[in-house]
């Protein structure tokens, strides 16, 4: 098989820098043992997460050595050689190798101090060299890992030269073979850089987020890996750090708005909230993210072409709230903004940084709830798995998890066989005497379009038929719902993602944002109410804790919008905000910084800057102050008070 030499070559050093990142995968495990409950933790839920590490070992692996086996198998193909080449190579592989294996040391000290892998915060306390590099010499156990990585990378060496210097056989191999063995190992190689084989996206940091152990959940991860995804975010001008007001300023207006007068915790807008009443029964929470249903598509919100029948029912049988707008124009803003109550911030994606918050999920699993997020599709895109996981939603349920036959397109399942596949594990879960948070995130109304042959619409408009299947889909799994025990103590909650541009009249299309916001539970709003005050996505939260009666610790910027009211709602277009109240509509162009205020009820086109040139300004900075005192959360880790309490 020597006549095979450059593949083998390659092989051979995949398995052996695979072995040392392996190693230093088991000393971070050995360093972090008291955070795994071995009586709860399986075995294989351990393994799971070395098997997991492989995975992104072998993605970073992938990208040091593609180039040399590329250039090798070339030289192979062409029945030439090239002592230089090879050198090159050698050292190559050596350095780069050894770089990863150097942050692989340091990941471990890091990650014992800091609960997190390596990324480009470890470097930024350069300046402040001269406080930070005693607090590391004065710690001797940050040098005991100094031992390993010399010994590790001596052991590289040794062995890598062994690899190089295995000599060429003379017989060489037939050429079409070696071409076909070296396409299929290349292609092997890009597939293992990709690290998944969905064509949704490749391999993420969401992905290493597989159980409901957080430390094992991270030890799969590679720190190289993460170091490189955060340089990489850190250039991305999406994930520019705002600065629309200066911190102090904006958080004493936002705790101005918010009513806060004596701060008690470290985070600026945490605030207790104690019921005036106590309810001891605790009811079922189903939050039902709809894809793409902006109110313009109800009857209720003029639409004439009868498309969500179900929804206008149950909006007359509900708490119906008529003024509520979506964070941003991506599911990503809509599935954050409606668990965890913070705005959009322009362009960056909150879900891609794996970041605690104390949002909804974490808040009722406190309270006893057990947490589960249902989706149709692959639960890796926009990173949504890894982030939920590492906020406390249990279980996961995503197109791994249905037969395969039943995956119609890209986006996974259709809508109604989600939630058909889902009551039996509903059922399951209202026997652990515990009340459940379900969170469901609808795709059908989002194309490549799928409309099952059991269905059969009234339109003929494929946009209008598959909004016809969507409310078809919801009427569906609230009958079925109806049949079961556990109905009567549940409270449904029905948004939109965010809608669709129907009538754009301005350069936010309101119909973009604007959605319907349903509380449904016949047996617990003992009556209906339409509920006219303007709010957001980020108040479903606080809404329903209200109604729910339990005590807790509101640090989000959503509001209760039963028993308090707020002057403004936040919508984002990514380079655009807009900031709405019942009658005003205010326009905020990023790189400008230019604003246009509009009477928005009669589409008035009409640019009142300078007539309501006070209410302008008002509208301007209660926006710049949220976006600006989130900002400032994220940067630092006020997001949760867990956080804060272990600082």
């Amino acid at each position: 098989m020597k006549k095979y030499h450059s593949i083998l070559l390659i092989l051979k050093t995949y398995f052996l820098v695979l072995t040392v990142f392996f190693a230093f995968r088991f000393i971070l495990f050995l360093t972090e043992t008291d955070r795994i409950n071995f009586n709860e933790v399986s075995f294989l839920t351990i393994a799971q997460a070395f098997i997991m590490g492989v995975r992104f070992d072998i993605v970073i692996s992938g990208y040091i050595l593609f180039i040399p086996a590329l250039l090798l198998f070339t030289l192979d193909i062409s029945n030439k050689s090239s002592a230089v080449i090879q050198k090159i190579l050698f050292y190559w592989i050596f350095i780069l190798f050894s770089l990863s294996f150097a942050i692989a040391a340091a990941d471990i000290p890091y990650f014992n101090h800091f609960y997190s892998r390596f990324s480009i915060g470890a470097f930024e306390w350069i300046e402040n060299l001269g406080f930070v590099l005693p607090m590391i010499y004065q710690e001797p156990k940050y040098f005991l890992i100094i031992f390993p990585l010399i010994a590790f990378i001596g052991f590289f060496f040794i062995f890598l030269k062994k690899i190089f210097k295995t000599k060429n056989s003379i017989n060489r191999p037939n050429i079409y073979l070696n071409i076909f063995l070296s396409i299929l190992v290349l292609s092997l190689m890009f597939l293992g850089i990709r690290g998944r084989i969905q064509k949704k996206s490749p391999i993420r940091i969401g992905t290493a987020y597989f159980s409901d152990n957080s430390f094992l959940n991270k030890l799969g991860l590679n720190p190289v890996f993460t170091l490189m995804r955060s340089y990489i975010d850190s250039k991305d001008r999406k994930n520019k750090v705002l600065n629309m007001m200066d911190n102090q300023i904006a958080i004493q207006k936002v705790q101005h708005y918010l009513n806060i007068k004596n701060p008690e915790y470290n985070s600026p807008i945490a605030r207790k909230i104690i019921p005036d009443t106590d309810v001891s029964a605790r009811p079922n929470i189903v939050l039902i993210i709809m894809e793409s249903m902006s109110a313009a598509k109800m009857k209720r919100h003029g639409n004439t072409n009868k498309l969500t029948p179900f929804l206008d029912s149950l909006s007359n049988n509900s708490y119906y709230f008529e003024n509520i707008y979506s964070a941003g124009k991506h599911t990503f803003n809509g599935v954050f903004s409606s668990l965890f109550s913070f705005p959009a911030l322009y362009r960056q994606h909150p879900m891609k940084q794996i970041k605690k918050y104390d949002g909804m999920s974490s808040v009722l699993l406190k309270n006893g709830y057990t947490t589960t997020y249902f989706t149709t599709h692959d639960s890796q895109f926009d990173n949504i798995e890894g982030f939920l996981r590492e906020n406390d939603f249990q279980n996961i349920i995503s197109q791994k998890d249905y037969p395969s036959s039943e995956i119609k397109t890209t986006l996974g399942v259709p809508d109604d066989y989600m939630f058909r596949y889902s009551i039996p594990l509903i059922d399951k879960l209202s026997k652990k005497n515990k009340p459940f948070f379900i969170t469901y995130m609808t795709a059908s109304d989002h194309g490549p379009f799928f409309i099952p042959e059991y269905f059969s619409p009234k339109t003929k408009n494929i946009k209008q038929q598959i909004v016809e299947y969507a409310d078809w889909s919801l009427h569906e799994f609230i009958t079925l719902s109806s049949k079961k025990k556990w109905f009567d103590n549940t409270l449904f909650i029905f948004v939109a993602d965010h809608g669709v541009p129907i009538n754009a009249t301005y350069d936010i299309a309101l119909n973009y944002h604007h959605t319907p916001l349903i509380l449904y539970a016949p047996t617990i709003l003992q009556q209906n109410k339409v509920i006219s005050a303007i709010g957001g996505q980020i108040d479903i939260f606080p809404t329903i804790m209200g109604i729910l009666k339990l005590p807790y610790i509101n640090n989000t910027l959503g509001v209760d919008l039963i028993n308090r009211k707020r002057p403004y709602t936040i919508i984002n277009d990514d380079d655009k905000i807009g900031v709405i109240d019942k009658q005003n509509y205010l326009i905020l162009k990023k790189e400008t910084n230019s604003f246009k205020l509009y009477k928005y009820i009669n589409r008035d086109k009409t640019n009142y800057t300078e007539k309501y040139q006070e209410k302008a300004t008002e509208m301007m900075e209660y926006a710049k102050a949220n976006m600006q005192v989130y900002q400032y959360m994220l940067l630092n880790n006020k997001t949760t008070l867990q956080q804060q309490m272990a600082d």
